[in-house]
């Protein structure tokens, strides 16, 4: 879920998106009275003006976003911050660094209202966080570069190791970017913990290229978008989301009839983010009250148009274009947040020490 907005400012159009709405003075953010509600996430929150709009109507509240990069760093600086925090409510933490926000006591207690209604595959036992979207990071491919090259787009881990699919792929660092890790964690939960190591070696010897972040990966190296396009990237296979082949055909002009790349749907891993009333916000009121937008119908299906996610909530729709061209993984690897608490620090350790040197 990072890097959405990016990825629609290469492609072309961008997104409806709010930095900041409004700006709090210092007489009116230090109080539960305040009637600025202040939301901390990273950079790749975004909602439709109408529907906040809707929200601070009804709520007396006005909002203020603080956007502060990847989610890895945004929860790491949430955390160093949390005595004097820079806002009410974080957004943007998923299952694969849950953990680490828990244990470093970054939320209070509150159970939003409408919880009742999250499916139930994404509840999680207590009431410190409140799931918000989901969606799946899997290997995409360049449909065009596999025609030409009359080779069949690999469908699994498996193939990934494969001669024929030499030098293709593209990944991110597991150390520094939340789609790099998903990834890994994918791997780790499909070939577990004394085979995911052996794994990596086969990527490595078949030539995987591992770089920063999602935008360098998708939008530079990756052939298939937009932006690799005209970068004249050469690698056909990235790391990257389900949801990205509806997002290559809704900012394309002219728009195309079907997507340009596909998504090798054994590759999958699903992740799921969350929000939290920060511990020792100022505005705990406010921050309930946005908690509970987060929840609603009307916030739920404006998100997926917006951050290339999928909702949480029973009930809400999911736009056509999802449906056609990015559907969610029929069965895609999952973990224990538990069993990622225990290991995550160790496996990534174990991973940079493997693949980057």
């Amino acid at each position: 879920m990072n890097n959405k907005k990016l990825f629609a400012a290469v492609v072309g159009l961008g997104l409806v998106t709010l930095s900041a709405c409004g700006s709090s003075s210092s007489s009116d953010s230090g109080s539960t009275g305040s009637k600025t509600v202040t939301l901390v996430s990273h950079d790749s929150w975004a909602v439709s003006k109408g529907v906040l709009a809707d929200f601070e109507k009804k709520s007396g509240y006005k909002v203020k976003v603080l956007e502060d990069g990847d989610a890895g760093q945004a929860v790491n600086k949430a955390i160093l911050t949390k005595d004097n925090p820079q806002g009410d409510v974080f957004f943007g933490v998923d299952n694969t660094l849950l953990s680490r926000a828990l244990d470093n006591g970054l939320f209070q207690s509150y159970e939003a209202k409408g919880a009742g209604t999250i499916q139930a595959g994404y509840r999680v036992d207590g009431d410190k966080v409140t799931p918000i979207d989901t969606g799946d990071i899997c290997v995409n491919y360049d449909k065009a570069w596999f025609s030409k090259h009359k080779l069949q787009p690999p469908t699994s881990y498996d193939d990934l190791i494969k001669p024929a699919y030499k030098n293709l792929l593209v990944t991110e660092n597991a150390s520094t970017s939340s789609p790099g890790l998903g990834f890994l964690l994918g791997s780790a939960a499909k070939y577990g913990d004394e085979g995911w190591q052996g794994y990596w070696k086969k990527l490595k010897a078949n030539g995987v290229k591992v770089v920063d972040g999602w935008e360098q990966a998708y939008n530079e190296e990756f052939s298939g978008s937009a932006g690799g396009k005209k970068a004249k990237a050469d690698r056909p296979l990235v790391v990257s989301y389900a949801s990205s082949p509806p997002a290559e055909v809704i900012y394309a002009d002219p728009k195309p009839t079907t997507a340009p790349t596909g998504v090798a749907d054994g590759t999958c891993f699903r992740q799921i983010e969350y929000a939290g009333l920060l511990s020792n916000a100022k505005n705990t009121k406010g921050g309930k009250a946005f908690l509970d937008f987060l929840l609603t119908k009307e916030f739920q299906q404006d998100m997926p148009l917006n951050m290339f996610v999928y909702p949480v909530v029973q009930g809400a729709q999911v736009p056509a274009e999802f449906t056609k061209y990015g559907p969610q993984a029929k069965d895609p690897e999952t973990m224990d947040p538990a069993k990622i608490a225990e290991h995550r620090d160790d496996w990534v350790k174990s991973w940079t020490s493997l693949v980057l040197k």
